[in-house]
């Protein structure tokens, strides 16, 4: 699939070379980005691999993002990022490169390495500046895999359908192609303290479609998504290498079931998905390790526009792995309040305090050597700068 990704870049060139007679306004030509840091204070556990109980402001993004368009019909795309959480990024990677066709507003069609576009945030987790929280709920988009959440190798197909007067419009996204998981990906964490290591990360083919229903009731939209993924197998290596062999994850399929209602200054949203994960490592001669859990995971939040500057809100996200042992790794429990506020078009600042009961969240057991107490308060103050 990754030569679906060169084929892209290559469509890139080639339309800009194309039309390289045009003026640069002729084509559109765009650039936008932004910049954030980060500060975490943990009044237990350590964070997201970073000594957050020390307050840390090892969370660091640049997001850049070009875009052109050679004709009324065809936009091209592409945004790199530079991210720092603790112990994960601290890298450049390729958030999308794409090549985008419009036919009509019934069908469109893009491709490349393309955003996903499954749930109610998932196409714009990666836009800081566009939302009020510093965390989007992490029991749905948690922040430590959003690199390998947000994009796959491949395309979608999209479009709106009008319906009969009365009843509003339907918009469909239909995806398919090659997803990537990074060797140093969230869900990877409790693997590699176990001194399992997979160097290749896990990858596999995935596909899946969304409706997103524009009801006549103004500022009510009702969707649902449902990805599908094939079985995945990895290269799985222990005791530094004395070890080696394979993961496998059985077929999945990830629904999620969503709403947001809009009106004046004020919005609330929720969501609901599940990730069923069966699978098993295999090491040369030694008997199958089961892999099993069933998260169960659901966020309600509001948000208010107090002023022209200032907006506020709340959440509620949880999530539970009806697979696990009962006890606090089973569960996460997360009651989050929100503000933010904008000094003008080009920098804003957010403050958040998060409210979190239960262990199943993205600690590192290595950097919480006392052992993970069952509750803990997350600060989170961040500053940012938009173009």
């Amino acid at each position: 699939m990754k030569r679906i990704l060169v084929a892209t870049l290559a469509l890139i060139a080639a339309a800009t070379t194309a039309v390289r007679a045009q003026s640069l306004d002729d084509l559109n030509i765009q650039f936008h980005g932004y910049a954030t840091e980060g500060f975490l204070y943990t009044t237990n556990n350590n964070i997201f691999t970073t000594s957050s109980s020390d307050g840390s402001p090892a969370w660091t993004e640049a997001v850049l993002n070009i875009s052109a368009q050679p004709t009324p019909k065809l936009r091209v795309a592409i945004q790199g990022r530079y991210f720092l959480l603790g112990n994960f990024g601290n890298a450049i990677t390729l958030d999308y490169a794409m090549a985008d066709y419009k036919a009509d507003d019934r069908f469109g069609v893009r491709f490349g390495k393309v955003k996903t576009p499954s749930g109610l945030f998932n196409e714009t987790q990666d836009i800081d500046p566009s939302y009020l929280w510093s965390l989007l709920p992490q029991s749905v988009y948690p922040i430590t895999s959003r690199n390998s959440l947000l994009s796959h190798y491949g395309g979608v197909a999209y479009g709106t359908i009008k319906l009969a007067p009365g009843f509003g419009k339907l918009e469909y996204r239909g995806w398919g192609g090659e997803r990537v998981l990074g060797a140093d990906d969230g869900y990877f964490v409790s693997q590699k303290e176990s001194g399992l290591n997979l160097p290749n990360g896990l990858s596999g083919v995935t596909y899946g479609a969304a409706l997103h229903w524009i009801t006549p009731l103004r500022g009510l939209m009702i969707g649902a998504s449902d990805g599908k993924d094939n079985q995945w197998n990895s290269a799985v290596t222990a005791g530094g290498g004395a070890l080696s062999g394979t993961e496998v994850i059985k077929p999945l399929n990830t629904p999620s079931f969503f709403g947001r209602y809009e009106k004046d200054k004020l919005m609330v949203a929720g969501e609901f998905s599940r990730l069923p994960v069966n699978g098993s490592i295999n090491f040369t001669g030694l008997p199958a390790e089961p892999i099993r859990l069933d998260d169960h995971s659901w966020y309600a939040m509001a948000s208010y526009k107090v002023t022209d500057k200032l907006t506020a809100g709340v959440y509620d996200s949880q999530l539970v792995d009806h697979q696990a042992a009962l006890g606090p790794a089973r569960y996460s429990k997360d009651w989050a309040i929100s503000g933010r506020y904008d000094f003008n078009q080009y920098l804003y600042a957010k403050a958040e305090q998060h409210f979190i009961e239960g262990t199943n969240q993205s600690y590192d057991t290595a950097l919480n050597p006392g052992g993970l107490k069952p509750n803990t308060k997350l600060t989170i103050l961040k500053v940012g700068v938009s173009f």
